[in-house]
């Protein structure tokens, strides 16, 4: 598959669609302009690629609708440099936005066989995620600790206490919560002992599952 002059249009199509929903970050719009989303899923699907929903990949996982990829990126609020942890690489297509906005990213991915193909997909691409992990995301990644930034791309029924200790004071950590429906919340690092807490609305993602492989 190529990404064509059409591919691009449909892209800033997308933008404009994410922009009507109330995406603001400049940066997180560019990175979806440029981030050819139909490569991450197979070609018999690409007619669907540009339009704002998820769609089924391997390992009964989704490929995150592109709203909610956006929304939770601006909600990490990156700069350059920074280091994301990222619960859940799936496709790849969220670790592709965070390492366009000049994150340096560390991915873990439990379903080997999505592991295996988005690997083999990183090379293809010259995505270059610092790290590329296949274990379990509830523990996070101690010995990379702490992060600037953690984003989880499943639903988890709790928050694990392992990634609020890996994150770095003023760090944000971006995940839902809850297990039919989950509640997008941000936890912000103020202190050793203190976060702030605040929730933004319902989504539904596929489950944070743990020690499974």
């Amino acid at each position: 598959m190529k990404d064509t002059l059409k591919h691009k249009g449909m892209r800033n199509q997308l933008a404009d669609v994410l922009v009507a929903k109330g995406i603001k970050d400049q940066k997180v719009l560019d990175a979806i302009r440029a981030i050819p989303r139909h490569l991450f899923m197979d070609s018999g699907f690409e007619g669907h690629a540009y339009q704002d929903k998820a769609f089924p990949i391997a390992a009964g996982q989704t490929i995150s609708q592109p709203y909610t990829v956006a929304f939770q990126t601006e909600l990490l609020k990156i700069r350059p440099n920074q280091k994301i942890l990222e619960i859940g690489t799936g496709s790849g297509y969220q670790t592709a936005v965070l390492i366009h906005l000049k994150a340096k990213v560390f991915t873990i991915e439990r379903q080997l066989t999505l592991f295996k193909k988005t690997n083999i997909f990183f090379k293809k691409m010259g995505y270059r995620p610092k790290k590329f992990i296949f274990g379990d995301g509830y523990k996070g990644l101690s010995e990379e600790a702490p992060f600037d930034g953690i984003i989880v791309t499943a639903g988890a029924p709790e928050v694990p206490k392992a990634l609020m200790s890996q994150l770095k004071v003023g760090g944000r950590l971006v995940i839902p919560v809850g297990v039919d429906e989950q509640i997008m919340t941000v936890y912000r690092r103020k202190s050793e002992k203190e976060f702030e807490k605040k929730e933004y609305g319902s989504f539904r993602f596929v489950p944070l599952l743990e020690d499974k492989n």
